[in-house]
């Protein structure tokens, strides 16, 4: 598994983004997801996707943001619709071939991480 993520910028407040993150590996994960990191916070979860498309967000970004994978392509999207400042941070996706859903929010349930893409929003 090798993640790779883009799509990360600045926005203004209420603005779009999308995030995209490529397994180069091609192993197809059972479970990717999303975390993100602001200046001096933890590491939290954003949302996760299994392989049959079951997703699960955080309450914060529950009706903006929308994970949605794309097998053939080994790829997932994070859509990010009316961003607010504090959606601010560098987001990080993840992959796990082992993970089970009840552990899917975790961070240490995945295996493998991508570089971080920087998200700011503007307000």
């Amino acid at each position: 598994v090798q993640l790779q993520a883009s799509g990360g910028g600045l926005v203004q407040a209420g603005g779009s983004v999308r995030l995209a993150c490529v397994d180069s590996g091609g192993t197809s994960a059972r479970y990717m997801a999303w975390f993100r990191r602001a200046p001096g916070k933890e590491r939290e979860f954003v949302a996760y996707i299994s392989w049959s498309r079951h997703t699960n967000y955080a309450d914060s970004v529950k009706g903006r943001f929308t994970l949605s994978r794309d097998n053939a392509k080994n790829t997932v999207y994070l859509q990010m619709n009316n961003l607010k400042p504090e959606d601010s941070a560098v987001y990080y996706c993840a992959a796990g071939p082992r993970v089970i859903t009840s552990a899917a929010m975790d961070d240490k349930a995945y295996s493998f991480w991508g570089q971080g893409t920087l998200v700011t929003v503007s307000s």
